[in-house]
């Protein structure tokens, strides 16, 4: 399941990137303090862990994993399987276990803390690990015996997981797919058997996530085109194949939860209920994109209609990710979280499925394997739980801010130019302190800019906007009332 929002880079083979996308990109890694290199002495711990892996005995690689990423992703997280079982199904996820290289307190360890996850954007990753790591020995990578944390989960016809354990196996990934293939051999029936049941299930999944009034949003990736002059923001198509894939993940999350809670130990991701404010904005928003959204129909239930494969729809959900601000994790060890429930989800989460790219996932998948085997949670697990929440809030912040600031670079290396144009939008949302400030969402490109008026700004009223800053140096776009 995507857990940020991704701006992409499309350009042509024989061109490079623009000098000027990545001076913009260096100076924003400069600024947040970030950079994808890591100190000698984190490159050496981490190509001597991946020489000498702690292996577990189970063998499973006779299991038929494949996984299913972006093309050309490195850092494969997830591998499954699903089989059926009488009337429900089997599924099997095996997920990356960097725990087999990593020791607590070690140079790699200690790095992680300091970023916490990876960050992305256009053509730059900043990686939580080495490469030596995330992107080889670590990866799920095909035609590889790789250590990985198996989760099996028994569920029903209807889509519940109504089983759960995770335990550590050797397994080997038979294929690297990815989005635009799987989808292509799911609909003409090429596909095995596992990834046929892959729809089957990620449909009940979906199903049943509308009745128990969760959602999830299918964030879509953005691509820049910088192909030519000036560049082009668009979304990429989200395939069904991605949202099902998502639900696995997601199934995952909610057992891995519901295993904490029960053993009142873990490390949860939560979300309290959204803003009044911010569901009034989302609903100016819609106006703005030409979408209609009926008043008495509840946020979960709009998202649901929105198809990401258009540009207006995924613009949309994209908006609707300020429902997300608030979360957060917590950490506890004796007794239950007073709060522990994911809004949006509406049930208990965690973050389990992605540990070569977040910090927390390694902890918390550390406390299921000891959970299901019966054993102590290792101590250098339970010592870190009441500070991990907070170092992995900081980093939450960190790459909102490292995606916010690349894709205010590409919306001005797109409007560049056109300084001085007109513009019809609405405006979302009036600054508290001075009603003449504010923000526009303009439809074609879709942004969401500054504007400013001599008068008070009209909340959610359409208007006519006149760009007068397009700056790449700065990453500024704003426009003014005309």
């Amino acid at each position: 399941m995507p857990f940020n929002r991704v701006v992409s880079l499309r350009t042509p083979s024989d061109r490079v990137t623009p000098r000027s996308l990545r001076e913009g990109i260096a100076r924003i890694q400069s600024e947040l303090d970030v950079t994808p290199e890591f100190p000698a002495e984190v490159e050496e711990a981490a190509a001597a862990a991946a020489a000498a892996p702690r292996l577990p005995d189970l063998d499973r690689t006779d299991i038929e994993f494949v996984t299913i990423d972006p093309a050309g992703s490195q850092d494969l997280d997830q591998a499954v399987h699903i089989e059926r079982a009488g009337a429900g199904y089997v599924v099997r996820y095996a997920i990356a276990d960097p725990a087999a290289f990593i020791t607590s307190g070690d140079p790699v360890d200690v790095e992680a803390h300091r970023r916490g996850q990876t960050l992305y954007g256009a053509d730059s990753k900043v990686p939580l690990h080495p490469t030596v790591l995330s992107e080889r020995a670590g990866s799920l990578l095909a035609d590889q015996v790789r250590p990985a944390l198996l989760w099996t989960i028994d569920v029903d016809e209807t889509g519940e997981g109504t089983a759960v354990r995770v335990e550590r196996a050797l397994i080997r990934s038979r294929a690297q797919l990815d989005f635009a293939g799987a989808q292509s051999a799911i609909d003409d029936g090429s596909a095995s058997e596992s990834l046929m049941l892959l729809k089957e299930v990620g449909e009940l999944r979906l199903t049943r996530e509308a009745a128990q009034g969760g959602v999830s949003l299918p964030l879509p990736e953005q691509e820049v085109d910088v192909s030519g002059e000036p560049w082009r923001l668009e979304f990429r198509e989200v395939l069904p194949v991605e949202l099902w894939n998502a639900q696995i993940s997601l199934l995952t999350g909610f057992a891995a939860a519901s295993l904490m809670v029960y053993a009142r130990v873990g490390l949860l991701r939560t979300l309290p209920p959204p803003d009044a404010r911010d569901v009034k904005r989302l609903h100016r928003t819609a106006r703005a994109l030409g979408i209609e959204w009926p008043a008495e129909l509840l946020y979960p239930d709009f998202i649901r209609t929105l198809d990401p494969s258009r540009p207006d729809h995924a613009a949309m959900v994209v908006a609707c990710t300020r429902l997300l601000r608030g979360s957060g994790y917590v950490g506890f060890d004796g007794e239950a979280p007073a709060d522990p429930q994911h809004a949006a989800l509406a049930s208990e989460y965690a973050h389990v499925t992605a540990p070569l790219r977040r910090l927390g996932d390694r902890f918390a998948g550390e406390i299921c394997v000891a959970l299901c085997a019966g054993t102590e949670v290792p101590a250098w697990v339970l010592s870190e739980l009441h500070d991990l929440p907070k170092i992995l809030q900081e980093s939450g912040h960190r790459a909102h801010r490292y995606e916010r600031a690349i894709l205010d670079l590409v919306e001005a290396g797109e409007l560049q130019g056109r300084v001085g144009e007109v513009f019809p939008g609405v405006v979302i949302d009036v600054d508290d302190h001075d009603a003449r400030r504010g923000v526009v969402t303009i439809r074609d490109p879709a942004v969401e800019a500054t504007v400013s008026s001599a008068t008070d700004l009209p909340l959610g009223t359409d208007v006519r906007v006149r760009l007068t800053v397009a700056d790449l140096e700065s990453r500024k776009v704003e426009f003014e009332l005309v």
